[in-house]
């Protein structure tokens, strides 16, 4: 029998009480949920930091994932122990606390960071038997949940999109490069500076980790430059730093569209499908920028990736 969601938050807020006095003889005991969805609670006690993952979570791969961010913890936040542990049916890992973020600075975002780690991610060999990055496995669950919502005028556009992806994008078929390590769910979120407040921005949430198309990590900031959503110069600092890293997601110079048009029109989809789930399970109209993404599908409909290539908007 599976616990009470408010039982599994308890649960595991007092396994993180415990590993961060483990930890330190002088804890603050200061504690809070960071985080409660289906794909993952997040709860935060002191300095110390527990995830219980999604339910479908392969432990071997999870491990295998911790493994990697152990091995390489100037990109990826490393994890305090090496192995999940179990709390019902869910595995959890712990962490130590990093200042994530301020979303009410929008002009100190670290585009430039966020840049340079991807491409350093981008650039170390993946060990044997390292999964699949799980990028288009994740925009596949974001239709499917779509799908289930019922009937919505904002769908339509939605699902046309998806539709005209290659099957890869679509978690279908193999993806066309297998053999660069990629993160699998870049935005902003997803960096922390560690040690606390002030150490460098590290990359976190190891999920989705694995092997694929590198050009997958850059999509998400690449969307929202071509659905309006990113500034122009905040797009081109962050091209521009992952290219002087020497990432291998895009040419060294010239035109990056050719390898990120794919990718980007899979993550507006993966965004608006989410998006508009959301807002129906909510019994809200979409928002201003809710309403640019779905949009966006609707103009990505009627042009096949193949000709809008080296088009960003």
């Amino acid at each position: 029998m599976k616990p009470a969601p408010a039982l599994l938050v308890r649960q595991l807020t007092a396994k993180a009480r415990a590993t961060a006095h483990a930890r330190s003889s002088a804890c603050p005991c200061g504690a809070a949920t960071l985080a409660d969805r289906p794909d993952g609670i997040v709860v935060r006690h002191a300095d110390t930091v527990a995830k219980a993952h999604p339910e479908d979570t392969d432990p071997a791969e999870l491990t295998t994932r911790l493994t990697l961010a152990t091995h390489h913890p100037g990109i990826l936040l490393p994890p305090l122990a090496p192995t999940p542990a179990g709390l019902h049916d869910r595995w959890v890992t712990f962490w130590p606390y990093g200042t994530p973020v301020d979303p009410e600075a929008p002009d100190a975002a670290p585009w430039e960071a966020a840049a340079t780690l991807l491409a350093r991610l981008h650039r170390t060999p993946a060990p044997p038997k390292t999964p699949t990055m799980r990028g288009p496995a994740k925009a596949a669950r974001a239709i499917a949940r779509l799908r289930g919502t019922g009937p919505h005028p904002a769908a339509l556009p939605v699902l046309r999109a998806w539709d005209t992806l290659p099957a890869w994008a679509r978690g279908k078929a193999p993806m066309p490069r297998t053999g660069t390590l990629c993160h699998g769910d870049l935005h902003l979120g997803q960096l922390v500076r560690h040690p606390a407040p002030e150490g460098p921005w590290l990359l976190i949430d190891v999920d989705d980790l694995g092997v694929g198309v590198p050009a997958w990590d850059l999509a998400r900031p690449a969307a929202w430059y071509a659905c309006g959503l990113l500034p122009p110069g905040e797009w081109a600092r962050f091209l521009a730093a992952y290219r002087a890293e020497g990432g291998p997601a895009v040419p060294a110079d010239g035109d990056p569209w050719p390898a990120l048009d794919v990718p980007a029109r899979a993550l507006t989809v993966q965004t608006a499908a989410r998006a508009v789930a959301k807002a129906v399970a909510a019994g809200r109209p979409l928002d201003e920028v809710e309403q640019s993404v779905v949009d966006a599908c609707g103009r990505m409909a009627t042009v096949p990736p193949q000709l809008a290539q080296g088009h960003a908007k």
